[in-house]
């Protein structure tokens, strides 16, 4: 049977993906002082750090105003993907605008009401360090490649050809 998740499914999944990262970044913030780091493998840590800017710390420095202009990016592209959930789509497109929901409305969350993204996600590999992260910029990350994947099918797909006259 080929089930067609419902706009309900879809609002769901994005309700799942804050909750945890909200779960997460306050289990971070009300048990660990900021600047912790617990090595957990010689590739990762977990880290209590604060991003006041946007993807790798972009406009971290800017003195304030960057909350409230990333915090309307954020809600400006959540109604966007509000309105792109409640139509028709394939099972792909609707998982990458939830996953992508659900992270924005984290990290907005947090914009508004720390007045900065808690992350505590550390990798680095023999002294470089990627950004710290969260689970809201996972689902982002996840939800815009399988929106890449999603493009690619579309172009993957043979028009009809035109019968000869």
């Amino acid at each position: 049977m080929n089930h067609t998740p419902s706009k309900a499914q879809w609002y769901s999944l994005a309700i799942v993906v804050f909750a945890a990262d909200q779960a997460a970044k306050t289990s971070i913030d009300m048990t660990t002082p900021l600047g912790w780091s617990r090595e957990v493998t010689s590739f990762f840590n977990l880290v209590h750090v604060l991003n006041p800017g946007a993807a790798f710390s972009f406009l971290a420095g800017a003195g304030g105003w960057q909350r409230w202009f990333f915090l309307a990016i954020a809600v400006v592209a959540s109604a966007w993907l509000i309105w792109l959930l409640s139509r028709p789509l394939r099972k792909l497109e609707g998982l990458s605008y939830s996953l992508i929901l659900g992270g924005a409305l984290g990290n907005a969350f947090d914009r508004a009401v720390r007045g900065h993204v808690v992350d505590y996600l550390d990798f680095h590999l023999r002294g470089w360090h990627w950004p710290a992260f969260n689970i809201a910029d996972m689902a982002i990350v996840g939800g815009a490649i399988a929106l890449v994947v999603v493009s690619l099918q579309s172009a993957e797909k043979p028009t009809a050809a035109k019968a000869p006259r």
